[in-house]
């Protein structure tokens, strides 16, 4: 028992942090805001505008990324073919799409105004490349509109057209699903921003698609209540974005995905026409409930316009420690430790493995080990939010205690303060960061079944050998593996005995290939590793019916062959 001791001591009172967030936008706030919790409010919070500062800084560094086409035959008539940095993502523009028109600019600068019509072209530049800089559109046209019936009148008029459209919000997704994959018009939500209502008893917040999700988490701090959702990319992404790829983030142990939180929306047709199901109420169990076929599909059926989400109350009492552990066996069972002795009051339980911790720590400027004195194989987080701190913090000590001493935790940290417990939260936040400046990196957003989780990421290490580090982290507690191979470049390669290995691996295992990115452009043609035949043709039908013209972000979710006009 006194070694014990001594050791939480050490726990308790380690101060080897740093207190740098990922996002600039996180110091505009006068609350420090850490994932899981904001964890006080003497004053008001500010909104804060999008963040792309990195984004556009980097953008110019690695546009030598993109796959080349070289001699390949598609170069001879690119606007009609393009290639990606993915096992066969090469699709064939469809002939009956049209091109922009000079009527065309004029009917839009008629609607949105000079303003609302885009053709800068550094800032189509942007807008056309996606975040992990592998897909770039050649769009000549972004729309901003600032309203429902403006978006109806844009897609019945591009509908009529046959001009497909990309819906976009904070063009922080992962699969290429939020940028062209040609010449797509661009319609931008970002100016849809509004926040219409907010019920403190029933916690349900109404706002437009455009919404900031750092920009909600913030007012709703002021209430004294908190978003169900959080992620790395909170600074840039949009609510309406989030709902439409079903954005799991690192609070689903806690709250559930947005199919529970979302209550309503309201969605703009490829036709034109405004569905208004934006509901507030927990229960209506009036006939279909298709609010559920727009979560999810990523733009492919509708353009969400506004929503409805249940927002719990905010919790007084946060905890947040960082544990390292011998082995990944150990990890699950701390992880059944958790649900056990933590119970109610577990709100996040995170993972990574050593080589992502390296990798932070080698490109992260200001990143200190937690534990200088040596590296693990394995790192947990795990934060406890609730209602009464000493009751909290005894579940958590006992919890730490019984762990310790069953030799499931090596050692371990726990925050002091909002500036480490910022700390902790940043180390697994960085992570993308940190792939990205090591140089090309290959993501995959994996459901696994935990136990065979951390299987896939040691046999796609002997797989690939001494050519690529292979790089685990993810959210043990919903069964999440982001499945990362780093490499100094993008190598076809690599790419060749990594797909479609990954995803044989997945199915054959029942996981998803899937989790929370979406399957965006990258996995469209992948889609049947997780669906059955059936069930792909059944959501082909859907699509057709609701935008028969498939105008609506085409080349995404489903196989592109699956619309093919003879």
């Amino acid at each position: 028992m006194e070694d014990w001791k001594s050791t939480y001591r050490l726990l308790t009172h380690c101060k080897h942090f740093f207190h740098r967030r990922l996002s600039p936008n996180f110091h505009n706030s006068k609350p420090f805001c850490t994932s899981g919790s904001r964890y006080h409010c003497s004053q008001p919070s500010e909104l804060v505008k999008p963040y792309i500062g990195n984004y556009q800084q980097e953008f110019q560094t690695f546009k030598h990324l993109q796959v080349s086409l070289g001699t390949n035959p598609w170069n001879r008539c690119r606007n009609q073919y393009r290639c990606f940095a993915s096992q066969a993502t090469i699709i064939q523009r469809r002939p009956d799409f049209s091109t922009i028109s000079s009527e065309d600019l004029s009917y839009f600068k008629n609607i949105l105004g000079e303003r609302g019509v885009v053709q800068d072209e550094e800032t189509l530049d942007a807008v056309n490349t996606d975040w992990m800089r592998k897909y770039k559109g050649t769009s000549k046209l972004m729309l901003q509109p600032r309203t429902a019936e403006e978006v109806s009148q844009i897609l019945k008029y591009c509908n009529s057209r046959c001009l497909a459209v990309v819906p976009q919000g904070g063009n922080t997704g992962l699969v290429g699903g939020s940028v062209p994959a040609f010449d797509e018009v661009i319609v931008s939500t970002s100016h849809m921003n509004k926040i219409i209502s907010f019920d403190k008893v029933s916690g349900i917040l109404v706002c437009e698609a455009g919404c900031i999700l750092e920009n909600l988490i913030a007012f709703l701090d002021n209430q004294g209540f908190v978003m169900p959702l959080d992620l790395g990319a909170k600074g840039s992404c949009q609510i309406g974005g989030n709902v439409s790829t079903n954005a799991g983030g690192l609070r689903l142990l806690r709250y559930g995905s947005l199919h529970g939180s979302v209550l309503g929306l309201e969605v703009v047709l490829a036709n034109g026409t405004v569905l208004d199901m934006l509901g507030t109420l927990r229960k209506d169990n009036t006939g279909y409930d298709l609010k559920h076929l727009f979560i999810g599909s990523e733009g492919s059926l509708g353009i969400v316009t506004k929503v409805s989400i249940f927002t719990p109350p905010k919790l007084s009492s946060v905890n947040v420690c960082f544990l390292a552990c011998k082995d990944y066996a150990s990890c699950l069972k701390l992880l059944l430790e958790a649900k056990r002795k933590l119970g109610e009051i577990l709100s996040a339980f995170e993972f990574l493995d050593h080589g992502a911790m390296d990798l932070v720590l080698k490109h992260l400027e200001g990143v200190r080990n937690p534990f200088p004195s040596s590296m693990h194989n394995f790192y947990v987080l795990i934060e406890t939010t609730g209602s009464s701190e000493s009751y909290d913090r005894e579940k958590l000590d006992a919890f730490l205690l019984h762990s310790m001493e069953n030799d499931l935790i090596s050692d371990g940290v726990v925050a002091q303060d909002i500036t480490q417990a910022s700390s902790c939260w940043h180390i697994r936040e960085g992570i993308p960061e940190a792939l990205m400046k090591a140089g090309g990196v290959y993501k995959y957003d994996l459901s696994i079944p935990v136990e065979k989780m951390y299987d896939l990421v040691e046999e796609m290490g002997v797989r690939l050998g001494a050519s690529a580090k292979v790089v685990a982290y993810g959210h043990l507690g919903d069964g999440n593996l982001h499945l990362n191979i780093s490499t100094p470049q993008y190598d076809d390669k690599i790419l060749s005995q990594i797909e479609p290995f990954v995803y044989e691996w997945t199915s054959k295992h029942k996981g998803s290939i899937s989790a929370e990115h979406g399957l965006g452009l990258m996995k469209a043609n992948k889609i049947h590793y997780t669906k059955s035949p059936e069930t792909v043709q059944l959501m082909a039908n859907i699509k057709k019916l609701l935008d028969p013209n498939g105008i609506l972000n085409p080349y995404k979710v489903l196989p592109p062959s699956l619309f093919t006009k003879n």
